[in-house]
């Protein structure tokens, strides 16, 4: 049975600041989408300020219907948002006229189509306070680094690699995107990943079988906007288990916490954070967090499902993260604590700047 999961989320309004959705906003989501006929199945959680809406259906990706139904779902959610005087209401929703699916509309969106396997498991990651290029290294790890994934080398599947498709995400004129196959391109994938600002993984594919493996979020919101709009959070698909990782192979590549752009006001480098489903963000400077559900599905049903990251390994991450950020904040206001100058560039500073600039003088030569 050929299955289409999609992952639509946004941030519609937070408590008290950028935090999390009430309960209200939450129930108004679930409502609208467990109405809908279009629907196999569907789960409904927040990570940080940010409502997710997962559905498994069997319209294809990119499905006006489907799209238009999550959009609905976060415009009502909007307005309730704005009933409470809920911080943020409606951020996400740059534009309020439905235009066939939700990419540059605001909300992000991840999606993938296959024939559902007898055990089909999956695997989806919703991130807070960061950007898309944030699963470029867990990605990249897993997909890639033998070291860290040996299942890379004891899955006769996994051996015959990989196909990346790369998202430059600077050009705003139309999806920009190269294809790269490991394990004969990984030098080239990795001297593109190493800027996560502009180049960021959208999918993986399996040489195996050109299965599609996983699916990310790539819209920056101020691609859409024209300034700075909020971090993207962005949202991930990964299908696991034979012929491809397993669940506890992807989720390890989550240990290193490693530094991602973010912060309350995306100005800093900061330490990705692992932690349990619906957990609100972070009061330390809004530190960037990730969570991750693993379930089983049959005939498109979320049958059973499992919170990745409440385990007691990850209370060791968690350490590890807060230490991390803790070092990077102690740098204040230079680099590399904050962000380069192309990531600024839609914020007040970039502003500041300019008219700094002008102020400048060329000094005359004695």
């Amino acid at each position: 049975m050929k299955i289409t999961l999609s992952a639509i989320k946004a941030d519609v309004g937070g408590v008290g600041g950028h935090t999390k959705p009430s309960k209200e906003l939450v129930e108004t989501v679930k409502k609208i989408v467990s109405e809908s006929k279009l629907l196999l199945d569907s789960y409904i959680g927040y990570t940080g300020d940010d409502i997710h809406i997962l559905m498994s259906h069997t319209r294809g990706v990119n499905n006006a219907e489907i799209h238009k139904l999550a959009f609905d779902a976060f415009m009502e959610a909007t307005e309730v948002a704005k009933e409470q005087g809920l911080y943020g209401a409606g951020q996400d929703m740059l534009k309020t006229a439905f235009s066939g699916n939700v990419r540059g509309l605001g909300p992000g969106s991840a999606e993938i189509e296959f024939e559902e396997r007898p055990n089909e498991a999956v695997m989806l990651f919703a991130a807070d306070k960061t950007e898309p290029g944030a699963f470029n290294v867990p990605l990249y790890y897993g997909f890639v680094e033998v070291s860290r994934s040996p299942g890379l080398m004891l899955s006769n599947d996994m051996r015959k690699g990989v196909v990346f498709t790369i998202m430059d995400v600077a050009n705003t004129e139309a999806d920009k995107i190269i294809e790269l196959k490991t394990p004969e391109e990984y030098v080239d994938i990795a001297s593109l990943l190493f800027n996560p600002h502009r180049f960021v993984i959208e999918k993986i594919h399996s040489r195996s079988n050109s299965e599609q493996i996983a699916a990310v979020s790539t819209s920056r919101l101020h691609n859409i906007s024209g300034k700075y709009s909020g971090k993207d959070d962005p949202i991930a698909i990964v299908r696991v288990q034979r012929p491809f990782l397993a669940t506890e192979e992807i989720g390890a590549m989550f240990k290193y916490a490693h530094y991602v752009a973010g912060d309350t006001r995306g100005s800093h480098n900061m330490a990705l954070m692992p932690v349990v489903l619906n957990s609100p963000s972070s009061v330390y400077y809004c530190n960037p967090l990730i969570s991750g559900l693993f379930f089983s599905m049959h005939n498109g049903k979320f049958t059973a499902m499992g919170d990745a990251f409440d385990d007691p390994v990850f209370d060791e991450v968690r350490r590890l993260a807060a230490t991390k950020s803790f070092l990077m904040r102690e740098q204040g206001f230079v680099m590399p604590a904050m962000l380069p100058m192309e990531e600024i560039e839609y914020t007040i500073l970039a502003d500041k700047l300019k008219e700094l600039d002008k102020k400048f003088v060329l000094r005359k030569q004695d």
